[in-house]
């Protein structure tokens, strides 16, 4: 009963306070325009409390430099970012994405040293102990993409696979095709990209 009002509660509160941005929220001096929640992170604290989990105590920060990604979750720094636009979806879709952020950090604690994968078997337990069994690996919120041009073009000069970047190559990077056909997967100069005109502007 006590784990019902938990949730009720949350979502009576959760889309005023997250709209709101009080005096005494905290920000983390690596990014000042992180905005720091406490009443989510205590919804997590009590969440992970119900499955057994007292010593994880994650921090919970709304990320408006997330653009496509409802969500992240960091273990190292025990911190679930979320993307403040789903907010503009629903109580229930913050909800959820927490809960999708909070089982990489729970699958990552009871694995301990012990490497596992990002989605695998360790992560869905997590999910379902946390509520949400049969979660997806990826959302389909309709968050718009940004669509950045791509201004620098690379060939390789021998296989002619084009490369398209949004910035310029700042090291000396290789084909990995052709590396691995020609050099046993080592890095040859012989295969290293070459900057190049835009196609448009050699066609013509």
């Amino acid at each position: 009963m006590k784990y019902r009002q938990l949730l009720l509660d949350f979502g009576r509160t959760v889309m005023r306070r997250v709209r709101s941005k009080p005096d005494d929220i905290k920000k983390p001096r690596r990014n000042s325009r992180l905005r720091q929640d406490p009443l989510l992170e205590d919804f997590a604290n009590q969440l992970l409390k119900t499955v057994g989990c007292r010593d994880l105590h994650p921090r919970v920060y709304w990320n408006p430099t997330l653009r496509t990604t409802a969500g992240m979750a960091m273990f190292s720094e025990r911190t679930v970012l979320l993307n403040p636009k789903l907010v503009e979806v629903s109580a229930a879709e913050v909800q959820r994405t927490l809960r999708h952020e909070l089982a990489h950090l729970l699958a990552k604690h009871r694995a301990g040293r012990r490497r596992i994968e990002a989605h695998g078997l360790e992560w869905r337990q997590a999910c379902a102990d946390l509520g949400i069994p049969n979660e997806a690996r990826c959302h389909e919120l309709p968050f718009k993409r940004r669509k950045i041009a791509r201004k620098f073009f690379y060939t390789c000069p021998e296989c002619a696979t084009m490369l398209a970047r949004v910035k310029p190559l700042r090291q000396k990077t290789a084909c990995i095709k052709c590396c691995r056909k020609h050099n046993g997967g080592q890095y040859h100069a012989r295969f290293r990209f070459r900057p190049v005109e835009r196609p448009d502007k050699i066609a013509a």
